[in-house]
This record gives structure tokens, sequence and C-alpha cells, in this order.
């Protein structure tokens, strides 16, 4: 039985809005803006769950279109997640093919999935990963002497976006989240080897590329800072934005207060952090008629007992949270998977939050990309 999702006038009264959220590209193509009016019109008691990569291979496959969340709750998640880095060659940062990536976003979105994507890119002046402290932001803005390479790397991603189609003509939708956890120091992009105005530059830059001169508008825009580098405040959210302008989602990336190795927090304290976390992103989406989305979380090989139901989903639960959804990390191998599997200790947890009425996975929602009545 198909859970219940659609209460419009329960979220524009729930969140807020001065008006219906409206997507940052005017010129936006009819199913993604179709795509967004869904995602505003989720009821705000009900989250999509999200897996990054999940299509695309598990614990022990690849390439043939399964599912690791299937595996062990017997349906697909209805958010997948998809990472660009090294985008221009062969295969992404984590080696993975991209010809078998596009495959997956077309499949997704056939099922009537929806695809976010990430881009850990490399820097365009030195080639160095994203976790290089060596390259900055001023050297790939204009007049910069990057500036061109960095060009070539939008056009590269140009290149891609127009290769996500289903059939000659119909423009797959997708989630970009452009250089996410920028309030932290481990990417090239990151707060402690940048000026905040030269971040802001760098995002309005990208979109203005993107958006105006190459004419992608199949592209929602998502904003993720990290949660364990800010302080639970809208100001400190706010650090990096680029404007209302520039952007449709207002993510978060927490790992911190999930259960994270480094945090020596209580469970009970991280329980109310994150719950504290959730409820500024549900606040500052509906005062900026924005959409919000816990854009990255989980925890690692899942070693915290009942994470699922009592450390992620109680907190949405909040009468005071609405989030469109909720994405945990991949499936990489054995020491590094945040989706159990069966047989782990948190399998059972894992079906009770699947089967929950609060969580939405792929069999729970309509087509997202058709025209809401």
């Amino acid at each position: 039985m198909k859970k219940l999702w659609l209460i419009v006038a329960v979220v524009v009264s729930f969140q807020a809005y001065a008006q219906e959220p409206a997507l940052s590209d005017n010129k936006a193509t009819r199913k993604t803006r179709n795509l967004y009016a869904f995602l505003a019109s989720l009821s705000p008691d009900q989250v999509m769950f999200g897996h990054q990569d999940d299509f695309l291979y598990g614990l022990d496959w690849k390439y043939d279109l399964g599912s690791d969340v299937e595996r062990v709750s017997g349906q697909r998640p209805a958010v997948v997640g998809w990472d660009i880095g090294k985008l221009g060659t062969e295969a992404n940062i984590d080696s993975f093919r991209f010809d078998q990536i596009i495959k997956g976003i077309r499949f997704a979105y056939k099922r009537g999935a929806i695809n976010t994507i990430s881009w850990h890119m490399y820097h365009p002046m030195t080639n160095a990963t994203s976790w290089d402290k060596q390259s900055y932001i001023k050297d790939i803005l204009p007049g910069g002497k990057a500036h061109e390479a960095y060009l070539n790397r939008l056009d590269q991603l140009v290149d891609f976006v127009k290769k996500c189609k289903a059939g000659l003509f119909a423009k797959i939708p997708l989630i970009l989240r452009p250089f996410h956890e920028h309030n932290g120091d481990w990417f090239w992009w990151g707060k402690s080897l940048n000026q905040e105005n030269e971040y802001i530059a760098l995002w309005r830059f990208t979109i203005n590329y993107l958006r105006d001169e190459k004419k992608l508008h199949n592209l929602i825009y998502a904003f993720s800072p990290d949660r364990s580098r800010m302080q639970l405040t809208w100001e400190d959210y706010h650090y990096g934005y680029p404007g209302d302008d520039y952007l449709d989602i207002i993510g978060l990336d927490n790992y911190w207060d999930m259960g994270s190795r480094h945090n020596r927090q209580s469970p009970e304290k991280q329980l109310e952090s994150f719950t504290s976390s959730i409820q500024l992103i549900t606040q500052i989406a509906g005062k900026r008629n924005k959409i919000a989305a816990l854009t990255e979380t989980g925890n690692e090989t899942v070693r915290v007992t009942n994470w699922y139901t009592e450390r992620l989903l109680a907190p949405v639960k909040d009468k005071n949270i609405a989030l469109a959804w909720v994405l945990v990390w991949r499936n990489a191998n054995m020491g590094h998977f945040y989706v159990p599997y069966k047989g782990h200790h948190n399998e059972g947890d894992f079906r009770a939050f699947e089967g929950d009425q609060t969580t939405l996975f792929l069999k729970d929602i309509d087509n997202p990309y058709k025209k809401i009545k």
C-alpha cells in the first residue's frame, strides 16, 4: 500500500512560505520545474530516503543496476546520489566509469527516482585532488592564472549534463551540489584557505556560466555546508551564502552528530544537536522560500545500534522539521558502508526504518517529473 505523500496545503502552511518556492532558473525545463514543485509538495511529516551510488555498485557487485538498499529492505531508494570527481577521464574519483554513471542516471529517471550529483573537483590548475591545500579559489576566478582551465572543467560538466538524456530529447533534471562543505578545512575551496567573498564569487560565476552562458536549464542547485564546522545559528549557516537567486536547496551535510568516531559528546547531546541542525535548515528554507534537505549523513559501518530508527528517523519526526530527503553515503566495501547488509546487526532496524510511514522509498512516490495537478 502506498504511503500518502502529497498534502500541498499543509506543507505551505507548515514551512510558512511567503509564496510557493520557485527555481532560481526562470528558464528551467518543464520537467525540472515539475521536479521542484514535487519536492515542495511533499508532506512535512514524510521524507524521501536516498543512498549514494546505489544503482552503480554495492558491497559485492557493480554495474548491474542493482541496489544494496533493495537487497536488505526489498525497496529501492527514492533519491540516488552520484559523484563526478575526475570528470573528463574514463572513471570518477572512486574508479567507476562515467558511462555507467550516466546509465544509472537514466535508469533512475525512468524508474521515477531523483538524481543528485556531488563534485569532488580536482583543482583545475594543479590537477590535485579536492583535498589538496596548495591551490586556491582565487586562481580560477576571472583574471586568475587558471581561469581558462576552470572554464574547461565547466565545459566538461556541460558535456556530461548533455549526455544525461532519456531518448533523443528528454533532458533529465539533476540536483547539482557543487563546492560542498565549504565551511570546513579539508577541500581546496574550504574556509581555511579562502576568503568568503572568493567563495561567493566562485559560486555565482559557476551558476551564471552554466545557466546563462551555456543554457543548461535542467539543473537544481543545492547549497550544503558541513555541520561539524558550524555552530547551530542562522549566521553561521550563511557563511559563503551566494544569494537566493543562485541556489534552490537549503542543504546540510551532518555526520558529526550521527555517531562520528571523532565526536566525544554523549549520544543524547548528539541527538539534541542533530535535531537543532535540521530544525535550523527547515526554518531557513521556509523564510527563503527554498526546500530543505539533509544532503549527506550516515554512520560508517552503521555500528550504532538502531541508528536508522533512533538517531535518524526519530528527530526527523519532530513537528518543526520538514526535509525533502535524507541521503546516506555509499557502500564502498566492508569497512566503509552506510546501508546495512543481510545479517548485519542493524538489518532489522533498517527494515523498520523503511516500513515507517515517515520514510518514502521509490515505491512510495509518484512520478516526480510530471505536473502536479
